[in-house]
């Protein structure tokens, strides 16, 4: 019995309401830009607090509005109902092997967390607790899930790709196309009931899956309830993993090469600005000056607290900052934004410091995992991205 399903009654966008997911940005204002834009977008409904007419209203304030905007969105014809579907899901960029993946609905009670826990859905990081409430807040006052959590096959992803790639050809033109910022076309195709259906959720559900992206969309899911969550299942071979850097503000006036060296780094200055570094030492960013940072690591502990990202936990947020990691004034700054525009943000006063760290390895991401290790908070920005917006699954 596999634990992937076909949602119950699925609606699907007729085109134009898919968006980026709601924690991709770095700033607030740029949300309300692309729902200034274009209305119809799904993150008016997730992020209703983010339209123009919402600016500095409470989010609990704004569910009304996102459910009145979300009933006229299906009454207009944006989206279709279709019964007891999953939705093939292909990726593709000119010069980029597409990504595929599959929409369906997973059972929540499959979530682990920890090694001691049953389950074949490996949940990995540390959340932002204030985030699940909120999702948990709009599945309630919605009945419906917009964005779906992303999960890595690691045990048939090779013959579920095949299979997904083999079924897309397949199917002729697609049921809706989307582009997203990036250049990227995702294109959707409903499967009925019947034996490709049965065949893909056997493979989708045919081993340990990850959660690559959507932790608190799944962690949503438990406290709130839900007995499945809407998911998009993927394979090794559709994914990479970008870096997921940090910015720090409103930092206390102090020394930082004396603060880091004190906590037991190496610091060296740069003759360069600073960049995205390979696995090893980090890179900062501040007052017009770039360092190499070689973060002390301790042998004793497990492998997953001398990852990069545990490190600049450990050493630099705790031992040199004395900041939580969970302190509103790191900012957490995934791939789509590069080294110029982190050291911009520094230059212009918009932010103090720059941190930048090498992604995690997709060999790295799964092996800790398997061993139901928890990555730190914001340490994965995988790519390509599911679009929030595309498929929705009604809880009603």
């Amino acid at each position: 019995m596999t634990v992937v399903h076909p949602i119950s009654r699925a609606w699907i966008t007729t085109g134009g309401t898919g968006a980026q997911n709601y924690d991709e940005f770095a700033d607030d204002a740029e949300i309300t830009a692309i729902i200034e834009a274009n209305p119809r977008s799904a993150l008016a409904i997730e992020m209703p607090h983010r339209a123009p007419d919402s600016v500095g209203r409470a989010f609990l304030d704004c569910l009304p509005a996102a459910a009145a905007r979300l009933a006229g969105e299906k009454a207009d014809g944006s989206y279709t109902p279709a019964e007891q579907v999953v939705v093939l899901y292909r990726i593709s960029a000119p010069g980029e092997p597409s990504a595929y993946g599959l929409w369906a609905m997973v059972d929540t009670d499959q979530i682990s967390t920890s090694a001691d826990e049953p389950g074949l859905v490996i949940r990995n990081e540390d959340v932002f607790i204030a985030k699940v409430r909120e999702r948990v807040a709009l599945a309630e006052s919605l009945r419906t899930l917009l964005s779906p959590v992303l999960l890595l096959q690691t045990a048939k992803g090779a013959e579920l790709h095949a299979a997904l790639a083999a079924a897309t050809d397949a199917a002729g033109a697609p049921a809706a196309t989307d582009l997203d910022p990036s250049g990227r076309t995702h294109a959707i195709w409903t499967v009925p009931a019947g034996p490709l259906q049965d065949e893909l959720t056997a493979l989708a559900g045919g081993g340990e899956l990850v959660v690559a992206d959507g932790n608190h969309r799944s962690l949503a899911a438990q406290t709130g309830g839900l007995p499945r969550f809407l998911a998009v299942v993927t394979t090794p071979d559709s994914v990479a993993i970008q870096p997921y850097n940090r910015l720090l503000t409103d930092l206390a006036p102090g020394d930082l090469v004396a603060a880091l060296t004190a906590a037991g780094a190496r610091v060296e200055e740069l003759q360069r600005p600073a960049a995205v570094p390979a696995k090893g030492p980090i890179e900062v960013y501040a007052h017009g000056r770039s360092y190499s940072v070689t973060l002390p690591r301790e042998d004793d502990l497990p492998a997953v607290e001398n990852l990069d990202h545990a490190l600049v936990e450990r050493v630099l947020l705790r031992g040199a900052l004395g900041l939580d990691p969970g302190d509103k004034r790191i900012s957490y700054v995934g791939g789509d934004y590069p080294a110029e525009w982190l050291r911009a943000e520094v230059d212009a006063g918009r932010a103090d410091l720059a941190v930048l760290i090498a992604p995690v390895t997709v060999e790295d991401f799964v092996a800790v995992n398997l061993e139901r290790q928890k990555l730190p908070r914001k340490s994965t920005w995988f790519t390509p991205k599911a679009r929030g917006g595309l498929v929705l699954a009604d809880l009603a």
